[in-house]
């Protein structure tokens, strides 16, 4: 982690990273840099978050794409169109993970009984063993990653990411209406 901002404590003892207020400062020239250091610090916990992440699946050879699909499918069997618009990305980009997740053994197309031109993708039950087996190891490290956080303070940050991916949905559609 060789990419651990230097975090300070400023006059109200809230953490901040003096090497980012001081580029925005000058990026802004002088104004308030308030915001630019929130999303700085919300891209620089989503880093991090990432990396844990992905040292935690990838020792399993598995990416954090495909554990999000296969986390999704552990509730019950979907199609490609259900299963990409849940994740928030490409119907494209759910078939590969889908090939792997095949390739692991870990899930399985079925043909869709309601419609013979689509198919299901569901878990194996090696795939509810995957799961089953990284369960504890995930829950250990996010309550690492959390320790200090009350309930209060998980949930209003819960609130708060999914506040900025409400608006930044309502911003792409209205450059998308321009």
């Amino acid at each position: 982690m060789n990419d651990v901002p230097n975090i300070a404590r400023d006059a109200d003892e809230l953490l901040y990273s003096p090497e980012v207020r001081s580029a925005l400062a000058a990026f802004t020239l002088g104004e308030d840099t308030g915001v630019l250091e929130a999303a700085a610090a919300v891209r620089t916990a989503a880093r991090s978050l990432d990396q844990l992440r992905s040292r935690g699946t990838d020792s399993r050879g598995l990416s954090p794409g495909a554990l999000d699909l296969l986390i999704r499918l552990g509730t019950g069997e979907s199609n490609i169109k259900d299963l990409a618009a849940s994740a928030g990305v490409s119907s494209r980009n759910v078939t590969g993970l889908v090939d792997t997740l095949e390739r692991a053994g870990l899930a399985v197309r079925v043909p869709d009984p309601r419609d013979r031109r689509s198919v299901l993708v569901r878990i194996t039950a090696d795939g509810r063993t995957w799961l089953d087996e990284f369960r504890r190891p995930s829950q250990l490290a996010m309550a690492a990653l959390f320790r200090g956080f009350t309930d209060a303070e998980t949930t209003q940050l819960r609130h708060l990411c999914l506040r900025l991916v409400e608006n930044q949905h309502h911003l792409a559609r209205y450059f998308e209406d321009r």
